[in-house]
């Protein structure tokens, strides 16, 4: 039974792709699934208005540069099963998205390895503007190596070299965000004809190990300045990525000792990054089976199961960790593998197998099935309960088939979790930041990105007309 206690609400995501095929390989064939037309705008922006009027926090979109390495010996299999190949932009389809709806959050994966922080940098600014504040940054580091060489790399940068390339490539970003224009910079006074104040816009002069930025910020301030972070490395060193620059984090989550686990380890390094407790949000990643009785609900997985292909799973994880499984028996023992891809999926894997021992039809069972929760509406919710407890703030619910799986927690689970206090009715005013926060719609100034406000007036324009006069 439902607590009834006074409880946070949870926050809710949508997790998407713009690809046929995202995390349950397989479930595209699905007489009514409609993600085969991804790459028709009209799918979108109908998922983007049902999910709006339910209130939904966010609309996440996953993202890869890259093939999901070799499978069975090559990447055909990935071809024929549509493994997130092929898979269009999401940076593109939010600019339509965000013409089309008004409160719900908008959040895109890109990698440092894809764009200079100069180009996304404008990018993100610009898309902030056009959504009023709606835009996420979900910040990855590509663990395919096929992604590396597609942008100029021989293959695979080490995993915590990797993190070391994102702390620059945010340094270089946050100080185009929040250092190159200042407050009042744009007057836009037609009367004097002075569009912008020169002594409050300021280039950046940015050095560092892999980039050399001048400046300034093309793009003026947007509502939320530095958009809303996302960060879903869940390794050791991404966890401290995620606690010294994240805004929400995500988490693939075996159960709910895993949470509490990550959860513990997440503040203590909120603290040690000079934040608070509490400043990063925690989404689990969860699949849903609804019925309004346990035998609808039997049928209804069954169903699922006959169209879930855990080959394409295993190609699937087997790509995130570097390491081709096809051809193999589902019963092989992974054994103890080093790998310079997602650490943080095989870790969480092997947590989720009694002993620690997984096979890799673990594996398999593990990406569908640990993360689904079956049930009718109050068994679903009270399991939901029992995660919140555990430390996750949100869920960012996966689907086996598009539209129908969030029509069904929308119609299911949601009036649930309304009658509890648990799920948003209206969405409140201002950006997304303000949304999730209820505070201002800019980082707070523990953040490392707000170091940089007011760090560059000595190289604003002014000072350069200054030089001229003197001269």
């Amino acid at each position: 039974m439902g607590t009834f206690d006074t409880r946070p609400r949870l926050l809710l995501s949508a997790f998407l792709m713009n690809t046929s095929s995202h995390i349950l390989g397989g479930q595209w064939r699905h007489p009514e699934a409609q993600q085969h037309r991804f790459h028709e705008l009209s799918l979108w922006t109908d998922l983007a208005r049902q999910l709006e009027d339910a209130k939904f926090d966010a609309m996440f979109f996953a993202d890869v540069v890259g093939l999901y390495g070799d499978h069975e010996g090559g990447w055909a299999s990935l071809v024929r099963k549509g493994m997130q190949v092929p898979s269009h932009d999401p940076l593109v389809l939010l600019s339509a998205l965000s013409a089309t709806t008004r409160d719900i959050g908008l959040a895109m994966t890109s990698s440092i390895i894809q764009s200079e922080p100069y180009q996304l940098a404008r990018q993100l600014s610009t898309l902030d503007h056009i959504s009023g504040g709606r835009v996420a940054w979900n910040v990855v580091t590509s663990v395919l190596e096929n992604s590396h060489r597609n942008f100029g790399a021989e293959g695979l940068t080490a995993h915590d070299d990797r993190y070391d390339w994102a702390d620059e490539y945010m340094e270089a970003a946050y100080k185009l965000w929040e250092g190159s224009w200042e407050d009042g910079a744009v007057l836009a006074d037609k009367q004097g004809g002075i569009f912008a104040d020169p002594a409050k816009v300021n280039k950046i002069h940015h050095r560092g190990k892999r980039y050399s930025i001048e400046g300034p910020h093309l793009a003026i301030p947007s509502p939320q300045r530095t958009p809303f972070l996302f960060q879903a490395g869940s390794s050791t060193r991404g966890r401290s990525f995620a606690a010294a620059n994240a805004e929400a984090t995500f988490l693939f989550a075996p159960h709910t000792d895993y949470v509490r686990k990550q959860v513990g380890q997440l503040r203590a390094l909120e603290s040690e990054a000079g934040r608070s407790p509490g400043d990063v949000k925690v989404f689990a990643g969860l699949s849903f089976v609804i019925g309004s009785t346990e035998e609808e609900v039997r049928r209804k997985e069954a169903e699922y199961d006959e169209y879930l292909d855990p080959h394409a799973i295993i190609a699937h994880i087997g790509g995130g960790i570097g390491v081709d499984l096809g051809g193999l028996d589902l019963d092989t023992p992974l054994g103890e593998l080093e790998t310079e891809g997602a650490r943080g999926v095989l870790e969480a894997a092997i947590a989720a197998v009694p002993g620690g021992k997984p096979t890799i039809g673990d594996l398999a069972r593990y990406r569908a099935k640990a993360q689904q929760i079956a049930g009718t509406p109050e068994q679903i919710v009270d399991e939901l309960e029992r995660w919140q407890d555990a430390g996750m703030d949100g869920v960012n619910v996966m689907n086996q088939i598009l539209p129908g799986s969030y029509t069904d927690f929308i119609d299911g689970v949601l009036p649930e979790l309304r009658r509890r206090g648990l799920a948003q009715t209206e969405y409140a005013p201002g950006t997304l930041r303000e949304k999730v926060f209820v505070r201002g719609p800019l980082l707070e100034a523990s953040h490392p990105a707000a170091r940089y406000r007011g760090a560059f007036t000595e190289h604003s324009a002014a000072a350069t007309e200054r030089e001229t006069a003197q001269a």
